[in-house]
């Protein structure tokens, strides 16, 4: 199969392998494992922080880190499309206490204009107080577009300028970074926060690393382990994502290229895409997903649906240019995204 669903479907490499079967290991709830550090002071460094966190999830890391700078009460400013709103099971508004407060665009991005529209900061009872923005780099539901060093710059602007903590969902950070050319230490500089997945295009098996000050993550730890993130001996782990930030960053240039390719090769034939693509994700607009889902799978190709017109097509680490040339064959072969 070439599984085209999403980036989480890498697969350690050997080299990945033998440097997990190889990691030196402790009790990280003590932090005592040597591999967790290592991992934690690169991780901290390569983005410019005082310091990271070592977490089992994006989903956790971005929960964890709004518990660690707001309060129950509190609103955050995010953008209707992003992933803490949709896909994380409402744990801002179930666990933190938390209102959202959603800036609609069809890419999953906001402007530093649309964010301080969105601010509430009054001493009037009836108002839940404005205390955090999160955004979203690059945006997944955003056909993997991205926030330019200078619109992250503005935004950190606004939010300095009336107190406000922003965090950046940054699971595919590094992808903003091969795709602006800006390394992304410099796209973290605004944010007080940034939670970046290592087990997407980078290619480790699980885990996710969140990094900011030292008080912010000290105060993180304790959430970290309030929701069951303490691991023991998870320097097996943490090896595989030290290699990935070692070794794999550079690659994720070539997810790139391809998703283009296949793109620019479709739209010859006339397919339609409903959303640029920058990056790696690729959103196709077709008539029946379900039903394209199921003829591609019979093809060895294997998509995600998105409602009922349209479908997400991933590049990641995994698929070569072999596969690229058959998925383009397969797509045109079944027409799809032309009446499909």
């Amino acid at each position: 199969m070439i599984d085209l669903r999403s980036d989480t479907v890498t697969k350690p490499s050997a080299a990945m392998r033998k440097a997990m079967a190889h990691a030196e290991v402790g009790d990280d709830v003590y932090g005592e494992d040597p591999s967790v550090n290592r991992l934690q002071a690169y991780a901290a460094d390569l983005l410019g922080k005082e310091a990271a966190l070592f977490m089992p999830s994006g989903t956790m890391g971005n929960l964890v880190a709004f518990l660690a700078q707001t309060r129950p009460g509190d609103s955050v400013i995010l953008s209707a499309e992003a992933h803490p709103f949709h896909y994380e099971s409402a744990n801002l508004a179930m666990v933190a206490g938390l209102l959202l407060r959603t800036v609609v665009d069809p890419l999953g991005k906001m402007t530093a204009a649309q964010v301080a529209e969105q601010i509430v900061q009054t001493d009037d009872p009836h108002f839940s107080h404005t205390t955090s923005v999160c955004i979203e780099n690059t945006s997944n539901r955003g056909g993997g577009a991205y926030y330019s060093l200078e619109e992250v710059e503005a935004i950190g602007r606004v939010c300095r300028r009336h107190g406000l903590k922003l965090h950046c969902d940054g699971a595919r950070l590094f992808n903003a970074a091969a795709a602006t050319n800006v390394e992304a230490r410099y796209l973290a500089q605004p944010c007080n926060t940034v939670c970046f997945c290592l087990s997407k295009g980078l290619g480790a098996p699980v885990g996710s690393v969140l990094v900011g000050d030292s008080a912010t993550l000290h105060h993180a730890r304790r959430f970290r382990k309030m929701l069951g993130g303490g691991m023991r001996q998870a320097g097996i782990l943490a090896a595989a994502g030290l290699y990935a930030l070692e070794h794999h960053i550079a690659d994720l240039a070539e997810d790139h290229r391809r998703a283009r390719e296949f793109r620019l090769a479709l739209e010859a034939d006339g397919v339609r895409f409903c959303l640029p693509s920058p990056t790696n994700i690729l959103y196709m607009g077709v008539t029946d997903a379900a039903s394209v889902v199921a003829r591609l799978a019979e093809c060895g190709i294997r998509v995600n649906g998105r409602g009922s017109d349209a479908i997400r097509v991933v590049f990641h680490r995994d698929i070569g240019d072999a596969d690229l040339e058959e998925a383009i064959a397969a797509f045109r072969d079944l027409a799809v995204g032309r009446g499909a």
